[in-house]
């Protein structure tokens, strides 16, 4: 009887180890490799301007987090962001994953033709891409892989200008209203938030005259 615990218990250590070693595989920080960098050259990164703006490929990381989605299904995602925070987004999406954190969709916006509407459209989380801030010709903190847009749909970029109310995507206008309770909403007892200012990162629901609740930057 004491042999057959035995046997069952090494079958449990042996299968522990193989899950923290697939887990640690799955969260990671890498150079850019060259096929990821095909697929942003000309789209989320134009090198010309980028290069310009002093912006390098050896400036960024290209992450691998694990999440789950809102069906509770594991997956592998990927951002690209800037070296200078790589280590903190791996630490705050493992966090996010240990919780069950929900998570429509972590992928490259250079998927969406780095077309920030149709990421957003599709309730993208994304990272890196080379973009002026909405509205005006100073570049974004994305353009340097220093923010990070979560579930936008439910948490869109808000403005008034002449007027009106600029919602982005447009197709979160139904969650602009935040008082209303919704699933995926980001406010300030939600555990994302809590992460992301614990390593110091502003979030742009907090902004004066803008408010983007999907936004998080350093």
């Amino acid at each position: 009887m004491i042999e057959g615990i035995k046997k069952h218990l090494a079958v449990a250590i042996t299968l522990l180890f193989t899950l923290s070693a697939w887990s640690q595989q799955s969260f990671r920080s890498l150079p850019i490799p060259d096929s990821v960098f095909a697929r942003m050259r000309g789209v989320s990164f134009p090198e010309h301007e980028a290069m310009q703006a002093g912006v390098h490929r050896t400036d960024l990381r290209y992450l691998q987090v694990l999440y789950y989605d809102f069906e509770g299904i594991t997956r592998q995602g990927e951002l690209v962001c800037n070296q200078a925070i790589a280590d903190e987004l791996l630490d705050i999406f493992r966090q996010l994953y240990e919780a069950r954190y929900p998570i429509a969709s972590i992928r490259l916006i250079d998927d969406f033709g780095a077309d920030d509407e149709r990421s957003m459209t599709a309730n993208n989380t994304s990272c890196f891409c080379f973009r002026p801030i909405e509205g005006s010709t100073q570049l974004s903190k994305h353009a340097k892989g220093m923010a990070i847009d979560l579930n936008p749909l439910q948490n869109p970029y808000v403005r008034k200008k002449s007027g009106k109310t600029i919602v982005k995507p447009k197709a979160g206008t139904a969650f602009v209203n935040r008082n209303y309770r919704f699933e995926h909403k980001i406010g300030k007892k939600d555990l994302a938030y809590r992460l992301f200012k614990e390593h110091g990162f502003t979030w742009g629901g907090s902004w004066r005259n803008v408010k983007d609740y999907q936004h998080f930057e350093k």
